[in-house]
């Protein structure tokens, strides 16, 4: 991996970059701006590897975005390359019934001094900065207020409210694992009917007013706490859209 060559895929000069909590939430901040959350690889019947080089390529030298395994595996990769310490955590993530399988995601924890720290850059809408990793205590973000709690004597739980309400994003345990475990649920995600992944194309990234997201019935863009919906009436027009808002093509890629 370049690493200089990965910052400046994220915007991000290589002066200065020490391994503390203010470079930390920088970090993740431009990655997520300019880094999108797709899965159109798997519509586009490319298959995706857990495989660290790859995600490399895709992500840095194609100009693409991913989904948890490769944005977070690869994100985990350059922490490491800048001296933080790291390590990738499976977590289950609640589909509004259930939380799912273990790996069903990949997420990170940043460990600074007495201090850990929830980073994700692989979960599509989220907290756009690092949480703290403390229990019971709530997180103002950007993007809302968050919370990280025991769930059971096995994983912490964390949430976002949602008016009166705590809603669960994933639960997950501390435990490091191995990129290569995640294998299995990578395929599963990709391959599988009963993926929410294989039902839909999609393509989202944060901008520094809100959030633009692409599927293949809708374009919607949030700013400044307004919400601006215009459907997707064609394959056509996906393609254009893409092209227009997020610099990828599918016949680039193929």
């Amino acid at each position: 991996m370049n690493t200089l060559r990965y910052l400046a895929r994220i915007g991000v000069e290589p002066d200065h970059l020490e391994p503390n909590e203010e470079v930390l939430r920088f970090l993740q901040r431009k990655h997520l701006l300019a880094v999108p959350f797709e899965n159109l690889d798997i519509h586009w019947k490319l298959p995706i590897a857990v495989d660290v080089g790859r995600f490399y390529e895709k992500i840095v030298e194609s100009g693409r975005g991913g989904f948890c395994y490769e944005l977070n595996g690869l994100f985990n990769e350059l922490l490491g390359s800048l001296g933080f310490q790291t390590r990738l955590i499976s977590a289950r993530v609640f589909n509004g019934a259930e939380h799912g399988p273990e790996y069903d995601h990949a997420a990170i924890i940043v460990t600074i001094g007495d201090d850990e720290y929830l980073a994700d850059v692989g979960f599509g809408d989220f907290a756009p900065e690092p949480l703290r990793f403390s229990l019971g205590v709530e997180q103002q973000d950007p993007a809302g207020i968050f919370i990280i709690r025991r769930f059971d004597d096995k994983y912490f739980e964390v949430a976002k409210r949602e008016g009166e309400d705590w809603k669960s994003q994933y639960i997950f345990n501390d435990t490091p694992r191995d990129l290569s475990e995640f294998a299995e649920m990578c395929d599963f995600q990709q391959y599988s009917p009963d993926s929410h992944f294989t039902k839909g194309k999609v393509c989202s990234i944060l901008t520094e007013s809100g959030r633009k997201t692409l599927t293949d019935k809708k374009f919607i863009v949030y700013s400044d706490g307004g919400r601006i919906e215009v459907p997707v009436e064609s394959e056509r027009e996906f393609g254009e859209i893409l092209k227009r808002e997020f610099d990828i093509s599918q016949a680039e890629v193929i």
